[in-house]
Parts: structure tokens; sequence; C-alpha cells
């Protein structure tokens, strides 16, 4: 069987590679075929704990500068991997349909709407972009106008607001984008955004 060792060309340690090598030994790893399989994670954190195992066998009989260069390859290799696990989670970690406007949160759209408004004045204006896009989504909701469905997304708040307000169809949207990106997204957002969303709540509100 090849293992990982094998393949990055490390089964005679000491390891004494440049920090550009142990890069290119992780980047070539990464693109075998089996690493993008089922059980990729798997196997890839099998094989580094193997070659781990291998150099610190090794590094017990190596003299002390030896023993030195290959803790730095390794902690290269775990650092690289780190960085890659972590933007892996953070592309994975909200997929669209998790993206619900409410969540689990029951609140009436007054109390939502005093938040934002509250986030507003303290200087908050993502807090209130979040809960004035939620308190419009409640307030629609507490008039019929939307069905009362926890798991509903931004983007389909906008596709029935947009149907039955058709001349703030533009803004709808462009404001379930913003609470999408500034949620989600993580983005920051302006005052005057936010005094945006609140606006449209409030027109929304005043239409029949």
């Amino acid at each position: 069987m090849i293992t990982v060792a094998t393949r990055l060309g490390l089964a005679a340690p000491p390891l004494d590679p440049s920090g550009d090598e142990a890069r290119s030994w992780l980047r070539g790893e990464l693109l075998h075929a089996e690493y993008h399989q089922q059980n990729a994670l798997e196997r890839l954190l099998g094989g580094l704990q193997r070659l781990l195992e291998r150099g610190l066998d090794a590094a017990a009989q190596a003299p002390p500068l030896s023993t030195f260069a290959a803790l730095v390859v390794f902690l290269l290799l775990v650092t690289a991997l780190a960085w890659l696990l972590s933007r892996a989670r953070r592309t994975a970690r909200r997929p669209s349909e998790d993206r619900s406007v409410l969540g689990l949160e029951v609140v009436p759209a007054s109390v939502l709407r005093a938040r934002a408004e509250a986030a507003l004045a303290e200087g908050r204006a993502r807090d209130a972009v979040v809960d004035g896009f939620r308190a419009l989504t409640v307030r629609q909701v507490e008039r019929g106008r939307l069905d009362d469905a926890p798991g509903t997304t931004a983007h389909e708040v906008a596709g029935v607001l947009g149907a039955t307000y058709p001349d703030q169809r533009q803004r709808v949207a462009g404001s379930a984008r913003l609470f999408d990106v500034v949620l989600y997204g993580d983005r920051p957002a302006t005052g005057e955004q936010a005094r945006d969303v609140l606006a449209l709540d409030d027109e929304l509100a005043g239409l029949r």
C-alpha cells in the first residue's frame, strides 16, 4: 500500500526540506483522487498521522538539528491542513437551505422592529439590518401576505412580496440580498442601509 510518506518522498527521515518544499508536498498530496472520495478527510488525517509517527520515531535517533527541521516540516503541514479545513468549514457552514430569515425565534414584528431601532441608535447597523428585515418579514406574516413557515429564506420572502407589491419588487429584493450578505456572509452594513430596510418595512405596512 502506498502511504502518504511514500508519495511525498519522505520514506527515509530525518526530514530537512525548505518551507516551499513542504507546501509543495502538501499540495501534491491533496491532488490524489482518493482524497476527493467519501472518506477523504479520514484518509488524509490517517496518512498524516502515520507520517507524524514515522517522523517522531526517526527524530528519536536523529541529531538535534535534523529533529528540529523535521518538527518544522510537520508544523507547516499541520498548519496548512488546518487552514484548508477551516476554509472548507466556512464554505459549508451555512448551506442555502439553512439560510432562513427567522430561524427558531418566535417574536412579534413590533419587538423585532424595536430591537432594530435600538441597534441603529447604538450604531450597530448590522444588527439593525438583520432585525429590521426580520420585522418586515414577520409583519407581512401577521398581515397574511406571507405564510408562517420558519424555514423561509430571504430570497423566498422577496419572491412572494415582490409579486404582492410589484412597485416595491426591486427594493424588497435588494433588502433580501443585503440581509443574506450581512447575516450569512459576515459583511458589514451601514446606517443608511439599515434605515432603508426600516423605511421599506413602514411602506409595506402602509400598503393594502
